[in-house]
């Protein structure tokens, strides 16, 4: 543990001399969201529209968009752009004297696999203004999915622009699903069905980038409900690569054919060593019937199921949850670390090299769902979580010191007097959230009514 804060803080002392917002992850990490044209370095800052006229000439221009490099001259320049505020988020609340609590910048940055040092020299010396080649890239080929997850949006899954065209868009104070605000944004998704640009530029940029890629990852929308998806299993299946690590996210509750399918066409890449290594990652931040309201349309316990099924058929094959905490997920978080830690226990292996991750970043946005409206005596029951993390390290197959980290960072951003516009919103959202899909917010979360009653009162 103090050899991995020495080496943070290290990284962390190389960014700030180019700048306090320099973050490598701008260069050598990319998401393409090319259902609609969008992407982002980092998931944390919003996505902005690749231009057609630059991946015209230029299919990398899918990652070294113009506004993208303009984000990294400002890095560059001492300046810390207003579009990663996650970070600033956290680095700006940590008490003075503490020295052990990163944002993610730093944790991006420092990561040896696909950032680190070898890395920052060639990112200096391309400068901002450069074309650089990813070596960490995720792709959304399709926003089909069959869950409605409270703080997902239309743009990301077909499930939410159903509802969405049927009802309307919620009564928030924040808007930000209905199609007014998404065509304003530019980002109505373009059906898989349909002729895509950004998708026929991406498979003329592939096969220049397959080789030299690091990590490649496919989210979605649930990209097991893509044909995109296959198509990529099946390339690799023909082009081995075995410096690639491979990954793909799932909710784990698609119909079983599509999930046979995957597991299938996983067993032959992973049996037959033609990748580095194959990691699936999930999501999931509550049990029982809190998950399945927060994330509508999950079934818990098949989830659970499934990540067995993976974890037992597929014994060379990492395995990681994004665990999304939020102000719903606080309440039964003990509950979910406990069943996280049986599928650590049972099924992390040393000798195989396989690793069952849980990261936990905070809810930023919708508002309304973030930890920070919630009053400070909730603070105890993250501390009491975080407690619980350290107490269960189990030898390396427990929780690891940046689980808990990741964790324990999140009790400061809970603050007294959050803004009034978000506890509307949160009564405004759920209420409707009721009203539209039949579910119960007061019989789900009993102890969460009288924080529901006070945001009530204010709206």
């Amino acid at each position: 543990m103090d050899n991995k804060i020495v080496w943070l803080k290290q990284i962390k002392k190389d960014l700030d001399k180019v700048g306090p917002g320099m973050c490598l992850a701008k260069w050598v990490q990319t998401t393409l969201h090319l259902h609609n044209g969008h992407t982002h370095s980092c998931h944390h800052p919003d996505t902005h529209k690749v231009p057609l006229e630059e991946i015209a000439v230029n299919p990398s221009a899918l990652h070294n968009t113009n506004f993208k490099k303009e984000q990294r001259k400002l890095m560059m320049t001492g300046q810390r752009p207003a579009e990663c505020h996650y970070c600033w988020n956290v680095e700006d609340n940590v008490p003075p004297g503490v020295d052990d609590v990163f944002s993610d910048r730093v944790y991006k940055s420092a990561n040896s696999k696909w950032a680190g040092p070898k890395h920052y020299a060639e990112v200096l010396n391309i400068g901002w203004q450069g074309d650089i080649n990813p070596t960490y890239l995720e792709v959304s080929f399709s926003y089909a999915c069959n869950f409605k997850c409270s703080y997902c949006s239309p743009q990301i899954s077909s499930k939410w622009m159903e509802e969405i065209k049927e009802y309307g868009e919620y009564p928030t104070t924040l808007r930000y699903n209905g199609l007014d605000h998404i065509n304003y944004q530019n980002k109505m998704p373009i059906p898989e069905r349909e002729d895509n640009p950004y998708t026929d530029a991406f498979w003329k940029w592939w096969p220049e980038i397959y080789n030299t890629l690091h990590t490649f990852r496919i989210t979605g929308g649930e990209p097991l409900m893509t044909k995109h998806t296959f198509r990529t299993l099946d390339y690799v299946i023909e082009n081995p690569n075995p410096e690639l690590e491979l990954a793909i996210n799932s909710n784990l509750c698609v119909p079983d054919k599509l999930f046979d399918e995957f597991i299938e066409k996983v067993k032959i890449i992973t049996e037959n060593k033609l990748v580095k290594q194959f990691t699936l990652y999930t999501s999931c931040e509550a049990t029982g019937k809190k998950a399945e309201y927060i994330r509508h349309g999950l079934d818990y316990n098949k989830w659970i199921s499934n990540c067995n099924r993976y974890l037992k058929e597929i014994p060379a094959g990492n395995f990681s949850i994004m665990s999304t905490y939020n102000a719903l997920s606080i309440t039964s978080y003990m509950e979910f670390l406990k069943d996280v830690l049986i599928l650590k226990l049972k099924y992390a292996n040393k000798e195989l090299h396989r690793t069952i991750n849980i990261d936990i970043p905070y809810l930023d946005n919708p508002k309304w769902m973030s930890v920070r409206i919630l009053p400070t005596s909730y603070i105890s029951l993250i501390q009491e979580q975080v407690q619980y993390m350290k107490d269960n390290h189990c030898d390396g197959k427990g929780f690891q010191h940046w689980e808990v980290e990741k964790l324990d960072r999140i009790q400061y951003l809970i603050k007294e007097d959050p803004e009034q516009s978000w506890l509307k919103d949160f009564y405004m959202f759920f209420n409707e959230h009721d009203r539209r899909r039949n579910t119960d917010f007061k019989n789900t979360f009993p102890e969460l009514i009288d924080f529901y009653h006070a945001c009530q009162q204010i709206k």
